[in-house]
């Protein structure tokens, strides 16, 4: 098996369909430093055209990762909906392309296909995708999820407010708790990556977040952002748990390497579900991908990272997230090299997720040694937000003090949103109108005394 294409006069052999996906994807350094990029712009481009010519039923016989071998590959395999799939199991990967652009295929047909769609397939859709045409899909996905907040809903635009602090000290996470409500952040979720792993360090911020929360009466919901084993233990223990937290990768392996798997993450759901603490609704994980994280472990098998960040989006279908983001400049620039890469990139993993009726949302973010700027990450939040993101990250000053990285500000998103007309969850909107956080014309205010004492009176 295997396939040709020919670009001036020049034939190029790709040998099987790794490594047909890896040579049809636009460039990023990672697939350069892992040897499956194409070696020339012409090889990329019979590559793209013999992908569009590829069968979608081709997907269902050839794998990237052998079944026998991997748990992803069997996840993906045996959860197939192929009665969701049968509208287009004739199709080529480029009219699937065409099809998705069309006007005729609305928000109900992409949710109804979901199901019957392969990580493979919108990986190998998304490489055939222009940027325009990454907004222009993902634009007419969506996919709703709910907690204590409903995450996206058309014409909304949530934030993760990471009160992150280098020492986990409370005081410096309450202010930046603070800060972040003050600026109308925190409707996806209050989320701290904590500075260590400790079980009683890990409990004492998830009951800071939660007092603050029951303080002041705000719809939102709390997450520290541990290995699930740790949650487990201290959903044993009966600590506040709202999310069950998870980085998870798009291989057997690479979970491994992140000391986790997939009976881990049933586990976890199971005694969250149990707890019952949602109110409009009870999707209760939370989990972060990232381009780059399964070649940076040596669990890749030959295959691109985007066609493996796709297959981690599997992974977190099968648990019905509330939030999935993706932290798509984090792992840093020998994965995604500049601002050009990490742009493509987090449409992309936008795009193919919430074709996999993934809730997306993404880290617009950069390490300080990429070749990228806060132009890059402004560009890339605009582009999402008219995509229909679910939500973004935010933190202080867009710089975070404890990951040591680049992100967007709370500010940030307070411009997209007025730019776009795009509004905050809507359980957590009526609540800042009601503490003074938001004008007649639904804008926070610059400053805000009216919600100062409601604010820290109540967290002081």
């Amino acid at each position: 098996m295997g396939w040709t294409g020919t670009v001036g006069g020049h034939s190029y052999r790709f040998d099987d369909l790794r490594d047909l996906l890896a040579k049809a994807t636009p460039p990023r350094s990672g697939d350069v430093l892992a040897g499956v990029a194409a070696e020339s712009a012409a090889e990329r481009v019979a590559a793209q055209q013999a992908l569009a010519d590829l069968p979608l039923a081709h997907f269902l016989d050839e794998t990237v990762v052998p079944y026998e071998d991997d748990d992803v590959t069997r996840l993906i395999v045996d959860s197939h909906d192929a009665e969701a799939f049968a509208p287009v199991r004739s199709e080529t990967v480029g009219g699937l392309r065409d099809r998705l652009l069309s006007w005729e295929t609305d928000t109900d047909a992409l949710t109804a296909l979901a199901p019957g769609l392969t990580p493979e397939m919108v990986a190998a859709v998304s490489k055939l995708c222009r940027v325009a045409d990454l907004v222009a899909i993902a634009a007419k996905t969506r996919v709703v999820t709910g907690f204590r907040t409903t995450i996206g809903l058309p014409g909304r635009l949530a934030t993760r407010l990471q009160p992150n602090h280098p020492t986990d000290d409370p005081v410096g996470i309450t202010a930046s708790i603070v800060d972040g409500l003050l600026h109308g952040s925190g409707d996806a979720v209050v989320g701290i990556n904590p500075a260590t792993d400790r079980p009683s360090t890990v409990r004492a911020l998830l009951e800071l977040i939660d007092d603050a929360r029951r303080r002041i009466d705000a719809p939102v919901q709390s997450c520290v952002l541990t290995h699930v084993t740790t949650t487990l233990e201290l959903l044993e223990q009966g600590a506040p748990v709202d999310l069950v937290f998870q980085s998870v990768a798009g291989t057997q392996a690479a979970n491994r390497g992140f000391g986790v798997t997939l009976d881990h993450l049933a586990q976890a759901q199971e005694a969250a579900l149990g707890l019952g603490r949602g109110v409009v609704g009870n999707q209760v994980m939370y989990f972060e991908t990232g381009q780059g994280s399964a070649l940076s472990a040596d669990a890749h098998h030959g295959v691109d990272q985007q066609t493996l960040e796709a297959r981690a989006y599997a992974v977190c279908r099968a648990y019905d997230p509330l939030l999935v983001n993706t932290v798509v400049g984090f792992i840093g620039p020998e994965y995604l090299y500049d601002g050009k890469q990490i742009l493509r990139a987090g449409l992309e993993d936008h795009l193919c997720g919430k074709l996999l009726g993934v809730p997306m949302g993404v880290d617009v973010c950069y390490t300080n040694h990429a070749e990228a700027d806060a132009d890059d990450t402004d560009t890339l939040l605009v582009m999402l937000a008219a995509a229909g993101c679910s939500f973004v990250i935010c933190v202080p000053g867009g710089d975070d003090i404890m990951l040591n990285y680049q992100s967007l500000s709370f500010q940030d998103v307070l411009t997209a949103r007025q730019v776009l007309g795009l509004r905050p969850a809507p359980e957590f909107e009526t609540w800042l109108a009601s503490v003074g956080l938001l004008d007649d014309v639904g804008r926070v205010p610059q400053l805000s005394p009216a919600a100062l004492p409601a604010l820290t009176g109540g967290l002081s």
